[in-house]
């Protein structure tokens, strides 16, 4: 295989199933993607699974047989994918491939103190989003990029007939603080909310929504409500805004560059304040049209899926690109 070959045919992406939603829009791009399985479908060998209409594209392979197969990079998505898996299924010269490792979420430990668990200077690191890059300390790595979210949801259209917020977060009462769990139960207490999401059923919510069912069953509630203090972007307010939903959210994080109090939605720190919008747009079906309609806007110009698609084919063949002129640099008798 050489650079010329690469260049002019599509490209084989290993990575493993870490986030599904993310996962379904990666798979938009112009290249194949192979994810391993495992019969015990632990973190990351789920396969393909049923919640998510992948495409041909998107190729499930047995674990054991990972080492065997040809690809032309490896995406890792997880600290687990950097510093356990690889070692456990991927072959010394595969574990030599042009590598990318995508960070989805803000640091944890420490908001900015936190170095990157990646050590390879040889590895592109790719963020989500600005604020990601902003905070996490990723001194030494040589290539750090951003590619912001890109979804495609069906044909819905926002109908806001509920006069209640919906909230959509995994496991929001266990994750405590950085999910808001306080704020929102706080919030309920002022502004009728409805809560979904993995394991919500017993935090008084309706209990999940498969991602495909998503966008036509939270485009009936009259608003978004995002009550996470920390975190990156959550794709579920991608996909809300791009139904035509107006979205309530704390400024803070990357939604204060998103999000244009009183324009397409609410954004403060003040939760007094968001109570009384959130109450407002209850009360006004036609201001939360207004103000979904230019969410809606927003969603179209900055989340396509086709300038998504289109930077991560860039990033995956400019990372091959300089792996195979490293080589022939390390490789040379003139260096």
């Amino acid at each position: 295989m050489n650079e010329i070959d690469v260049a002019n045919r599509r490209l084989r992406i290993f990575t493993w199933h870490i986030h599904g939603s993310y996962l379904f829009y990666l798979s938009q791009g112009d290249y194949d993607i192979f994810i391993p399985i495992k019969n015990e479908k632990t973190e990351g060998y789920y396969g393909r699974g049923e919640t998510f209409p992948f495409g041909a594209n998107v190729i499930e392979v047995p674990a054991a047989e990972v080492r065997n197969m040809q690809f032309d990079c490896i995406l890792f998505q997880s600290e687990r994918n950097f510093l356990i898996d690889q070692h456990e299924i991927l072959s010394d010269s595969q574990k030599t491939l042009p590598r990318v490792y995508v960070e989805h979420n803000t640091p944890e430990k420490h908001p900015t103190n936190t170095r990157h668990v990646l050590d390879d200077p040889a590895v592109t690191l790719v963020h989500v989003t600005h604020f990601n890059k902003l905070m996490w300390d990723s001194a030494g790595i040589q290539r750090v990029k951003v590619i912001e979210h890109g979804v495609c949801i069906p044909p819905v259209n926002y109908q806001g007939d509920i006069p209640r917020g919906i909230v959509v977060i995994n496991h929001i009462e266990q994750r405590g603080r950085i999910t808001g769990w306080d704020v929102f139960d706080e919030v309920r207490k002022h502004v009728p909310l409805d809560l979904i999401g993995m394991g919500t059923s017993g935090s008084g919510g309706l209990g999940e929504v498969l991602n495909p069912q998503l966008p036509e069953f939270i485009s009936h509630y009259r608003f978004f409500f995002n009550p996470i203090r920390y975190t990156s972007f959550g794709l579920a307010v991608c996909e809300a805004m791009m139904t035509g939903m107006p979205v309530v959210a704390l400024a803070t994080t990357e939604y204060v560059t998103v999000i244009e109090n009183g324009r397409s939605g609410f954004i403060d720190t003040n939760i007094e304040k968001l109570i009384e919008n959130m109450n407002t747009l209850i009360a006004d079906p036609f201001l939360a049209q207004k103000m979904g309609q230019q969410a809606k806007q927003v969603a179209l110009e900055k989340f396509d899926i086709r300038r998504f698609a289109s930077d991560w084919e860039t990033v995956f063949r400019e990372t091959i690109q300089l792996n195979f002129h490293n080589h022939e640099k390390e490789n040379s008798i003139y260096q």
